[in-house]
């Protein structure tokens, strides 16, 4: 387990790196997924400009699914509309490190759809 760790830190950094490289003047899309909850945020530089998580959705509704693609959408719906009204329209997707597929996948698929271009 610990050399999982080892490993997904190591993934981090290099993806940090080349986000770092590519980005220039945009923002980034950061996503965090954890076994119950999904996270994004668009950050510019040490900025965070919009945030949205299915942790919102939990407080509002105790019964609501969080972990499934169907609150990754959600999620994907909503960080696109706070974006887009703070006036970021183009970012850089950072996965952070995690398979694109699945949930993140999803997530990204509805921030597109909802506006934001990358």
């Amino acid at each position: 387990m610990a050399n999982q760790k080892k490993l997904f830190d190591r993934r981090q950094r290099r993806v940090r790196y080349r986000i770092s490289k590519v980005a220039g003047s945009r923002p980034r899309l950061s996503v965090f997924r954890s076994g119950r909850h999904i996270y994004a945020q668009v950050i510019d530089g040490e900025k965070t400009l919009a945030f949205a998580s299915t942790a919102e959705a939990a407080k509002a509704d105790a019964k609501a699914k969080t972990w499934n693609v169907d609150a990754a959408i959600s999620v994907g719906k909503l960080i696109a509309e706070r974006a887009v009204e703070k006036g970021v329209k183009e970012v850089v997707f950072d996965r952070g490190g995690y398979i694109y597929h699945g949930r993140v996948k999803a997530l990204a698929d509805a921030a597109r759809a909802g506006g934001l271009e990358f």
